[in-house]
């Protein structure tokens, strides 16, 4: 008899996304001719800037030479990514991290989703809700979230970030062991502060709590006091892992590639309190269970980091952030609350009076085919939200926002 993992058959029947493309295909199936403009899923549309290609050209015919041929790679990273890693996000923003704590890797949702590998099953686990659904799944299949009981997990601490805290998460009132935080955040498109970051750095300190940062929008931010990484806090290298990706900022969402930073500093504990590194946990596991992001893509990976690959990000990064104003001005001129879609690609607006998350949802599919997220699917927290994404193409947020001037509710 083959036993299963259970945790796994305590999950809701399938991924919120995949939920969503169910019931836009049937919808498309009823409405052949319907033009739908997808605003839901994060993916981008603009193509990769031309000097990655560049890079990927020249990368793929190194390959076709026996010279320049490359086979398996550092699990860990070439050192030409890593080394241009460490020195545009971190030593020249004057953060002190060395090549050893970045681990390259092949997206940011499989990091943070791993990362828990090397984590007891034992410890308490906080999220922000509403939270990227990858937190809460990948801790219920490791067993840390107990139960479903009333659309919340029974072993899991939710903090809300709802528009009564200003999207601020209050600290937990009990004694927490792992917190996720992703900031500028998915799904609300809300920042915090230096200080407000701060008070989360100090909590961990006192509490030898491990914070997983999540900040695969950085890029977006356009804030002066909005910090692009948690290692700007002082104290964070003791408590915190940060993730990151090209995903987002170079349009890597088809070829994948990211990094997580784990600083030597940061310690775990055993049962009977001995210390141990969580750098080197996640070494060993990164080393066994991955054999590294492939050549290619790690030069493609490289080339955002040349001059001429920072220009051109930075224009993509620009049209993604002005189709988010658009959005933002045009939802608020329909006299609906928007939040994000400042230092985000995400906005997040509050639906109108009697409205659900599912039920407004399901009014811009079949009355204006819009596709949007609900909020709900984010956790408990997300009710009487969606989540728009500023990630397709100019032309098409315009005809959205045209289509949404004949909400009629």
């Amino acid at each position: 008899m083959i036993l299963v993992n259970e945790n796994y058959t305590k999950l809701p029947g399938s991924y919120l996304f995949s939920d969503i493309a169910r019931k836009v295909e049937e919808f498309k199936a009823s409405n052949p001719d319907a033009k739908i403009i997808r605003l839901g899923i994060g993916d981008v549309t603009k193509p990769l800037p031309s000097s990655i290609i560049q890079a990927l050209h020249k990368a793929v015919d190194e390959m076709g030479d026996a010279s320049t041929f490359r086979g398996y790679g550092p699990e860990q990273g070439y050192d030409f990514l890593v080394n241009a890693i460490l020195e545009n996000d971190y030593k020249s923003n004057g953060l002190n991290i060395e090549a050893d704590e970045i681990f390259v890797s092949d997206g940011s949702k499989s990091d943070t989703g791993n990362i828990g590998d090397i984590l007891g099953a034992d410890n308490v686990v906080a999220v922000t809700d509403p939270v990227y659904p990858v937190y809460v799944d990948t801790n219920v299949m490791a067993g840390r979230a107990g139960d479903l009981v009333n659309n919340k997990w029974n072993k899991l601490v939710y903090v809300p970030c709802t528009s009564e805290n200003d999207f601020v998460p209050e600290l937990p009132k009990e004694k927490v062991d792992i917190i996720y935080l992703c900031y500028p955040n998915n799904p609300t498109g809300t920042t915090l502060t230096k200080d407000q970051l701060k008070v989360w750095v100090d909590y961990a300190l006192k509490n030898k709590a491990l914070i997983l940062f999540d900040g695969a929008y950085e890029a977006f931010i356009t804030e002066k006091d909005v910090p692009h990484s948690i290692y700007e806090i002082e104290g964070a290298k003791e408590v915190a892992i940060e993730f990151r990706s090209f995903s987002k900022t170079a349009g890597f969402t088809g070829t994948r590639c990211a990094y997580t930073v784990i600083p030597k500093s940061l310690m775990g504990y055993t049962k009977s309190g001995e210390k141990v590194s969580l750098n080197k946990l996640w070494n060993r596991r990164h080393t066994t269970k991955f054999n590294g992001v492939p050549y290619i893509i790690q030069r493609a990976a490289e080339a955002c980091f040349s001059a001429e690959g920072k220009k051109q990000i930075r224009s993509t990064i620009e049209y993604y952030l002005n189709n988010a104003r658009i959005i933002r001005e045009g939802l608020s001129q329909q006299g609906l609350k928007v939040y994000g879609g400042v230092n985000s690609p995400y906005i997040w607006v509050k639906t109108p009076e009697g409205l659900t998350s599912w039920g407004f949802f399901d009014y811009l599919l079949n009355e204006l085919n819009i596709v949007g997220t609900p909020g709900v699917g984010f956790g408990p927290s997300g009710e009487g939200y969606l989540r728009l994404t500023a990630f397709n193409t100019l032309e098409n947020t315009k005809e959205a926002i045209s289509r949404l001037k004949n909400i009629s509710l």
